[in-house]
């Protein structure tokens, strides 16, 4: 039976999966050699593999995201919901440690520049799912949220281990299967899953596209952080500042993850949401409290009473059409967040032992949306109340889609807005580490028996930088590529989520029954 080491245990090194290892990290390899040796061609490429995976799988992805969802939901109220998993009679971690662990994941890809940017995309563009935009400033602002919400609440959250979770955990410490993606797929194919070569193709697709999704926001971290210390001390926006964020990053999430779950990943992660916390009871005392308050009210009523219609929305794509905005707002998340689906699901199994499915379930699928929400409605929404307030003050720096100087221009608007400014670059940059640092102990962890190795860990925590500098050194365009590559490499992912749909409700009710 492949075991996981507690943190009270001597871990043993890992044998590691030389095929997969193989497979997974030469792919990456000849996909950053194409990127130094022809972007353009590569840029072709991806652009054509995003508009068929955008157009062809977009509507699946839709109503892949919202049944997981609503199946999560129907585990919470099952009788099997109360069993514990993990093999564990008490929780391996504390529940602030364990929600830290948590909630530091999604929020890390975005949690900062997407919170300041996107709720100000969708008021200056109201998105078409509400038709022209109202008159009503205050109307214009809910849906904004509304739609941010969407994109960063219950759907998202779900897709990341409400239900693949679940299925892990009772295959790996009840059933002794492997904590690998491949295990997703052993109610179809059994034992062909855990031991031929469709599990191999299907942990290898599950890294590179986890590997993409973090890769991206480590690339897009460099360009922000640059732009910030440019915008805040003058040092001067260019590679060599972007390579030395990169590299300081890289440095603190490779030690944070040979350090192992117990230490630097919790570390790293509790003292992420005391920071995130001490910033957000900072604006929401010093920033405009009731327009905060009032946008989260009237956005979560916007996105409740609008749901099951955002949620499906198509527009003019019908359900193979050119899916335009679509593709480039909700399609392009769903894709990057199901990339992150299959190994996010080992991370929550692993720091989820002793907790009931019900507890992991309402934690994904309900507390951490709702606190999601509310973080992007304190910064984004404080961003557009000073937009209302003061026209082209976010709106002016915005201009282009500029994520970094929409934060800046929030952060400047506040009282102290230089220390706030510095504090909300030192939170992306720990934000981002601890997705990385994350997904490297998990990738390490799924091609490994046993713990992985601390060389393993360090390999792939350094691949990720070195693969963010490969891209940023070709220009903008390869941190842009990637973004599209992310969609691209979900179309696989998508396909081996699919069987938690039913597997989950049978592993909750054979539980149940015991």
């Amino acid at each position: 039976m492949t075991h996981i080491a507690t943190s009270e245990e001597q871990t043993t090194l890992g044998r590691v999966n030389k095929p997969l290892f193989a497979l997974s990290g030469g792919f990456i390899l000849l996909f950053c050699l194409y990127a130094l040796v022809d972007i353009d061609g590569l840029s072709a490429l991806v652009d054509m593999g995003f508009a068929v995976s955008a157009r062809y799988f977009g509507l699946y992805w839709q109503i892949l995201l919202l049944a997981t969802f609503l199946i999560s939901l129907v585990l919470c109220v099952l009788p099997g919901g109360r069993t514990i998993m993990g093999g564990l009679a008490r929780p391996e971690f504390k529940t602030f440690n364990w929600a830290s662990m948590i909630m530091c994941t999604l929020l890390a890809g975005g949690g900062v520049f997407w919170a300041a940017g996107e709720p100000i995309a969708h008021f200056l563009a109201t998105p078409p799912v509400f038709g022209d935009a109202p008159a009503d400033m205050q109307a214009r602002a809910n849906m904004a949220l509304a739609q941010s919400f969407l994109h960063w609440g219950f759907l998202a959250w779900a897709i990341l281990g409400s239900l693949t979770s679940v299925m892990l955990m009772h295959y790996h410490y009840d059933k002794g299967l492997p904590l690998a993606p491949r295990t997703l797929l052993y109610p179809v194919f059994g034992e062909r899953a855990i031991h031929g070569p469709i599990g191999l193709i299907a942990d290898a697709t599950c890294i590179i596209a986890v590997v993409a999704g973090t890769v991206g926001p480590i690339g897009f971290l460099g360009l922000q952080m640059s732009y910030g210390l440019s915008a805040l001390t003058g040092l001067p926006d260019t590679f060599a500042t972007q390579a030395v964020v990169i590299m300081a990053l890289v440095t603190l999430y490779t030690l944070s993850a040979i350090s192992g779950l117990a230490k630097g990943i919790q570390i790293l992660s509790s003292f992420n949401v005391i920071l995130a916390l001490a910033l957000l009871v900072f604006l929401l005392v010093f920033g405009p409290t009731s327009d905060m308050l009032g946008g989260f009210l009237g956005g979560m009523g916007v996105y409740v009473q609008n749901f099951f219609q955002m949620a499906m929305y198509r527009g003019d794509a019908g359900v193979f059409g050119d899916p335009g905005w679509l593709g480039w707002w909700t399609v392009f998340f769903w894709g990057w967040f199901m990339g992150y689906g299959p190994l996010m699901a080992i991370f929550i199994a692993r720091v989820s032992r002793g907790r009931s499915i019900r507890q992991i379930v309402m934690m994904l699928s309900i507390v951490a949306p709702l606190i999601t929400n509310f973080w992007f409605t304190i910064i984004g929404g404080s961003g557009v109340s000073f937009e209302i307030a003061t026209p082209g003050i976010i709106s002016g720096p915005f201009e282009g889609f500029n994520l970094p100087a929409a934060l800046l221009a929030i952060t400047n608007a506040m009282p102290a807005g230089l220390i706030l400014s510095i504090l909300f670059l030192v939170l992306t940059m720990i934000f981002v580490a601890t997705t990385s640092d994350s997904m490297s102990y998990v990738i390490s962890a799924s091609m490994s028996e046993g713990e992985p190795s601390v060389a393993l860990r360090a390999f792939w925590g350094i691949a990720m930088g070195i693969m963010a500098l490969i891209l940023i050194s070709t220009g903008s365009g390869g941190i842009g590529k990637l973004q599209s590559f992310i969609v691209v490499t979900a179309v696989p992912v998508s396909i081996i989520l699919l069987p938690s749909l039913w597997d989950a409700v049978r592993i909750t009710l054979m539980l149940g029954r015991r």
